[in-house]
């Protein structure tokens, strides 16, 4: 029961929307004034009416003054006096309707003037209302499009779908700085550098085993053998082996020297 009745309460509640909407007010507004012009345009017939008819019975009793009035003159040309007295007091009697009927008839005159002008402003403005009327309903439909535009467009999430984009952003430069981090770590702590040489020297043994390839494909030439000068026994009487070995050695400290440079200049 009680969705029933709330059923009937939207149902009124949308009935009453629609009947209460500019639109409806508006025509509803126009037909008022129209209505009401009409009747009034209809009593100022009736008023109109009730003059000419005064007007008629004024005429006519104006007319008959005269014809008494005539009358009496031709009873006293005929020498009747007591007839033409007779025709005078109608005429009398005659004049007091004549009288009544101006007064009546400039009373209806007045009014009706006034009843034009009347019926004239008001279909001035009329006319005013209507074009108003229009123009309001212009401005309504115009309000109704704005709203719905303002509606479209409330629904328009141009923020949200930007969000995904530096969300993401975020993520691959946290990703990138802590890549980086990582490899600076790596790069400093022993096990990299033992890596790091490691790998240095498989790229030597890699550059070597790549001279002799290309000294068998002839590519290259072979590097000259050293020559190793025989020295005599000196003064002191040191025998010419220990000369020998003496220049072996040093070769040796260059060896090794040429391998500390090259290893402090990769690092």
């Amino acid at each position: 029961m009680n969705r029933f009745f709330n059923w009937i309460k939207a149902l009124f509640n949308r009935t009453m929307d629609k009947v209460e909407s500019p639109d409806i007010m508006l025509d509803q507004a126009r037909r008022d004034m129209q209505n009401a012009l009409i009747a009034n345009r209809e009593k100022a017939v009736q008023a109109i009416t009730q003059k000419n008819r005064l007007q008629g019975m004024l005429d006519e009793a104006k007319k008959k003054s005269a014809e008494l009035e005539a009358r009496a003159t031709m009873a006293l040309k005929q020498g009747d006096r007591e007839l033409a007295t007779q025709f005078m007091r109608e005429k009398m009697n005659n004049d007091a309707s004549v009288t009544t009927l101006q007064q009546s008839y400039d009373s209806a005159a007045a009014t009706v003037d006034q009843v034009k002008v009347a019926i004239k402003r008001q279909e001035e403005e009329v006319r005013k209302k209507t074009g108003e009327a229009l123009a309001l309903k212009a401005q309504w439909k115009q309000a109704q499009i704005q709203n719905s535009i303002s509606k479209a467009l409330d629904g328009l999430t141009f923020e949200n779908q930007f969000e995904g984009f530096g969300a993401a952003q975020e993520k691959i430069r946290e990703a990138q700085s802590e890549a980086s981090a990582r490899q600076e770590m790596f790069g400093s702590s022993l096990q990299g550098k033992i890596l790091t040489m490691d790998d240095k020297a498989r790229d030597m043994e890699a550059e070597s085993e790549l001279d002799k390839l290309e000294e068998r494909l002839g590519l290259k030439a072979a590097p000259a053998p050293a020559v190793q000068e025989t020295q005599s026994v000196g003064v002191g009487g040191a025998p010419a082996a220990a000369a020998a070995n003496g220049v072996t050695a040093s070769e040796a400290e260059k060896q090794l020297e040429e391998l500390e440079k090259r290893l402090n200049s990769n690092q």
